[in-house]
C-alpha cells in the first residue's frame, strides 16, 4: 500500500499544528511536521544535519529539500511497518518552495499519493499575533518579530506559489483559518468526509 499524503500548508500561525491534532483525533490520519521532524532532528545527539538544520531555522530559510524528503520518507516507512492500516499522512509544512516539490516529485513519484492540499489561509497579522501568543510559552526560537517578519516574507514568496500550481490542478481544498478552532475544524472535517 503507498502512502496517502495531504499537504497541509499555511503561513506560520495559521493553526496547521493544532488543527492536525484534531484531524488525527478524528480521522485515521497520521501527522508528520517537517518542523517537527527538523528540529527532532537538530536536537538528536550525533546527527550529521543538527548544525546545518539549525543555522537555517535561525536565519528563517528552508532546509534542504534532501535532509527533510529523507525525515519525512523515514517517518512514512516506521509508521506503516508498526500498523499497515496507517497509510494516510498529513505532512504539515511541506513542500515550502518549488525546490522542496521538485525534490518530492523526484524522489516520492510512484511511491506516495498526494491526495490534495489542505490550505489555511490566514490575515499576516493575525498569524504573527498568534505566533507572538504562542512564543510566551512554546520556547521556539522563531515564534518572535524578527523571525516571524522573515518566515512570512519567505511564507509569501515561496509557498504561496506552490499552492497556486496544486490549484491549478484542482487539487487544493482552503481552509479560512482566522476563526476559532472549532469553527476551522468544522469546515476541515466537512472536506475529510467528503474527500474520504
Amino acid at each position: 500500500m503507498k502512502p496517502q499524503v495531504v499537504f497541509v500548508l499555511g503561513g506560520p500561525g495559521a493553526g496547521k499544528g493544532t488543527q492536525c491534532s484534531k484531524i488525527v483525533e478524528g480521522f485515521n490520519y497520521t501527522h508528520l511536521s517537517a518542523g517537527d521532524l527538523l528540529r527532532g532532528e537538530r536536537a538528536r545527539d550525533g546527527s550529521e544535519f543538527g548544525q546545518l538544520i539549525d543555522s537555517y531555522i535561525k536565519d528563517g530559510k528552508i532546509v534542504p529539500v534532501k535532509i527533510t524528503i529523507n525525515l519525512l520518507s523515514k517517518a512514512m516507512e516506521e509508521t506503516m511497518q508498526k500498523d499497515e492500516k496507517k497509510f494516510r499522512f498529513l505532512i504539515d509544512g511541506f513542500p515550502r518552495n518549488e525546490d522542496n516539490l521538485q525534490g518530492w516529485k523526484d524522489a516520492m513519484d510512484g511511491k506516495a499519493d498526494v491526495k490534495f492540499v489542505l490550505f489555511f489561509d490566514c490575515s499576516n497579522e493575525v498569524c504573527i499575533d498568534r505566533c507572538l501568543e504562542r512564543g510566551k510559552s512554546s520556547g521556539r526560537t522563531d515564534d518572535n518579530r524578527e523571525s516571524l517578519e522573515k518566515r512570512i516574507q519567505t511564507y509569501l514568496l515561496s509557498t504561496r506559489p506552490i499552492i497556486e500550481q496544486y490549484e491549478k490542478l484542482g487539487k487544493v481544498r482552503t481552509v479560512d483559518a482566522s476563526r476559532s478552532v472549532d469553527e476551522v475544524f468544522a469546515d476541515v472535517k466537512a472536506i475529510l468526509e467528503k474527500e474520504g
